[in-house]
């Protein structure tokens, strides 16, 4: 399977609707009225590398203030996610489950996070298999995120978000909760083998810097979540991003950071600001 999928990127990195994205998570938005260029990053919420390449930091430099999905450093960022992480309409672990299933999940769950299923029973699906991201990988996890935040505090620069923590954990309301728990059911049963395997080579996709490729990744991915649901996950957010964005660098040259596989693709962010007229050019 795994070299079903490389080929796949292959065939996908070669043409994108006409649209030339050459491997870069650094591009330049610039023309169609901006006094000053702003940046556009890709980025990445789980790695062990979050270093920052010279590039990146010099478009920092150049700008003014740092947007990221979310405003990062919102003291009420924690207490809105909490608020965010149950399930609606009563449901539950045990209700989209077999009882053989449920007790899968609740013995993984005891061993790999030290909380019983039935502890986090209403809590959606997808926000307990997230609590696993650190056992995908074997290093101390870090983000880029985290990276982009600590030079903007040494710059002083402000940091603020395209998009609300309600906004964000709604797309995991529009994305069936059966689905999710079918996910984490799927991961339990595989004791996080096939999500090691899929981590891994969402990794090294990022560090070739080939956004088209992680696009390819995500269509032929097999967890459901991410195959199926591009529409809510990607496109419908990306579509919102962008009036938000032109509105904001025409006031302020800023530095974008968002999930780098956001970027390509026909409706990624870079094709979308192409056809709102901007200049959108990779930075090497």
């Amino acid at each position: 399977m795994k070299k079903i999928v490389l080929a796949l990127l292959t065939i996908f990195s070669t043409q994108v609707e006409g649209q030339n994205l050459e491997n870069s998570l650094l591009w330049k938005i610039s023309g169609n009225g901006l006094k000053e260029a702003s940046y556009l990053y890709g980025t990445i919420h789980i790695t062990c590398d979050d270093k920052l390449p010279p590039k990146a930091v010099k478009a920092m430099n150049q700008t003014k203030q740092l947007y990221l999905e979310l405003d990062m450093d919102d003291p009420t960022l924690q207490q809105s996610m909490m608020g965010g992480m149950m399930m609606k309409e009563g449901k539950t672990l045990t209700s989209l489950s077999s009882a053989e299933d449920f007790k899968l999940v609740d013995d993984f769950l005891q061993k790999n996070l030290g909380y019983s299923a039935q502890m986090l029973n209403t809590i959606k699906p997808f926000m307990i298999s997230a609590m696993l991201y650190p056992k995908m990988i074997d290093c101390e996890m870090k983000s880029v995120e985290g990276a982009l935040i600590a030079l903007s505090k040494e710059q002083n620069e402000e940091i603020l978000g395209l998009e609300t923590v309600q906004e964000q954990l709604a797309v995991f309301d529009a994305i069936p909760y059966e689905v999710q728990m079918n996910e984490l059911v799927k991961t339990a049963k595989s004791n996080l083998d096939h999500d090691k395997t899929e981590m891994d080579l969402m990794l090294k996709t990022y560090k070739s810097e080939d956004i088209t490729a992680m696009v390819a990744m995500m269509k032929e991915s097999e967890n459901e979540i991410t195959s199926k649901f591009e529409e809510v996950l990607l496109t419908d957010r990306n579509k919102k991003w962008i009036p938000q964005i032109e509105t904001i660098a025409k006031e302020t040259p800023t530095f974008f950071g968002v999930g780098a596989g956001h970027l390509g693709g026909e409706n990624g962010v870079i094709v979308l600001l192409r056809k709102a007229g901007y200049k959108v050019e990779a930075v090497f």
